[in-house]
């Protein structure tokens, strides 16, 4: 698992920066009825996303929630006043409190199934009844382009993917959470490059590949061997799903 704390201050430049945030949240609004009220985006990080959602509805009072400092700070930056240091599992605010709930690229990073129901139901608890929450799923696999570094990179070992489609849809619905539509964004900026991507399996970025261990010096080995190694691949095509808080 990548250190938040570290990544913050690059993290941006290495996601697509600006244009990849400015199509994750024209295509989160897309999903959002457009009307006064509070959005909440849970785990937002460096707040790159949470501005442009911001600055697109100003009618919309929107607040950041983000569990590691470093980034939270960054967010604040971006967004003095409205944003908030917590865990995303126990949200410090009453029940019904937004009219929506956004997670852009967070549950994928919850491995254990008990604090996904965590974050789905927490999310939930905040919305008003017949509010909306939108969420990134199935992460990894939009990264599966079809190219030369996938195919390298197809015998690595994987996780089950805790942001695995069908089971959100399953947790949500445990949340009274009801699904309502779905929509795709380009991770603009995000295609792999070979030398890119060594790079990334250095620094931890694929989880059973540690830094440093025989295996994943083999794997950059095989990627040093491609051409055309600063040429960027195919980027990477995220899901996003919408659900309807009932009651």
């Amino acid at each position: 698992m990548l250190d938040y704390d570290k990544e913050a201050e690059s993290y941006d430049n290495l996601r697509g920066g600006e244009p990849r945030a400015r199509a994750a949240a024209d295509t989160v609004l897309g999903l959002i009825p457009d009307h006064e009220g509070r959005l909440l985006d849970n785990g937002c990080g460096t707040g790159i996303v949470t501005r442009r959602l911001a600055q697109a509805r100003p009618a919309l009072r929107v607040t950041g929630v983000d569990l590691t400092p470093a980034m939270a700070d960054r967010a604040a930056a971006r967004l003095p006043g409205t944003v908030v240091l917590a865990d995303s599992r126990r949200l410090p605010f009453p029940e019904g409190t937004f009219d929506a709930v956004t997670s852009v690229w967070l549950l994928h990073l919850l491995d254990d199934p008990a604090d996904l129901r965590a974050v789905l139901a927490e999310s939930a608890r905040v919305l008003r009844p017949g509010g909306t929450y939108v969420t990134t799923v199935d992460k990894a696999k939009a990264h599966d382009v079809g190219s030369d570094i996938d195919a390298v990179l197809g015998p690595r070992p994987r996780r089950p993917a805790s942001d695995d489609p069908a089971k959100v849809d399953a947790y949500a619905a445990e949340a009274g959470l009801v699904r309502t539509g779905q929509a795709r964004f380009t991770g603009v900026g995000q295609g792999r490059s070979p030398r890119r991507t060594i790079k990334d399996l250095r620094r931890g970025w694929f989880t059973l590949l540690p830094p440093g261990e025989p295996r994943t010096e083999e794997f950059a080995a095989r990627l040093a061997r491609l051409p055309d190694q600063d040429r960027s691949r195919t980027d990477p095509v995220f899901t996003l799903h919408a659900y309807r808080r009932s009651g």
